[in-house]
């Protein structure tokens, strides 16, 4: 029976790790590199998800679907790419979220963030549109709270033309192509201690309100 292992925090050599993979993104070097992989990232971010999953679980009294990426890219997208990924993310789905929509945590070689957030279609971002138009109150009292604290910021790229102007408190809202609210750090900090988990579960709690006012752009089947 596999152990399970528990999370004491990253260490500065997996920041080291993927800053050498960076420019060392091929096979040869990966395979005599892999158990240091296995050691220094893949296992305690398995660990991290784990117990950030749990965590999550409890606080918001649900169900989560979880999923981990992989190290490989895949082999029929790499466009000139090595084929393996500088970066690993996990999410967390609730289940009366939809699919689409995520709480994520991400680590790469000099960063790493978490959020929650939607990287919509051009279909869902009408969707989103028209739920700030008719939740106009709730949308303005969130994006005040986001502007009072320094933890979380508004994320996602805007349209190069508005697609409309619903004043200056929504309009950075209202004009994104995606959406997320998201915290990110250089690596180191947090992202060393073995309180991670829990310093995630709080966050996404924070969050929670942001998630289920994006989860209206998904109308009810």
């Amino acid at each position: 029976m596999k152990e399970t292992i528990k999370f004491t925090g990253f260490t500065p050599e997996a920041s080291a790790f993927y800053w050498e993979l960076l420019f060392h993104n091929e096979r040869p070097w990966f395979e005599e590199h892999k158990a240091q992989f296995v050691q220094l990232v893949k296992e305690p971010f398995e660990a991290l998800a784990r117990e950030t999953c749990a965590l999550t679980a409890e606080a918001y009294g649900e169900d989560m679907r979880l999923h981990v990426s992989r190290i490989y890219r895949d082999a029929r997208r790499l466009f000139g790419r090595g084929p393996y990924k500088e970066h690993m993310w996990f999410s967390l789905h609730p289940v009366s979220w939809p699919e689409e929509l995520s709480l994520w945590f991400e680590i790469g070689p000099g960063d790493y963030s978490y959020g929650v957030g939607v990287w919509g279609n051009p279909g869902q971002m009408e969707q989103w549109r028209k739920v700030l138009e008719a939740d106009r109150a709730a949308a303005e009292r969130l994006a005040r709270r986001l502007k009072r604290q320094s933890r979380f910021r508004l994320g996602g790229e805007a349209y190069k033309r508005p697609k409309g102007d619903v004043g200056e408190l929504l309009n950075p809202w209202y004009n994104k192509k995606s959406i997320f609210i998201e915290c990110s750090h250089d690596f180191g900090g947090d992202v060393l201690k073995s309180e991670l988990p829990q310093i995630l579960t709080d966050g996404y709690r924070w969050l929670r309100p942001y998630g289920e006012l994006l989860a209206k752009m998904f109308p009810e089947e």
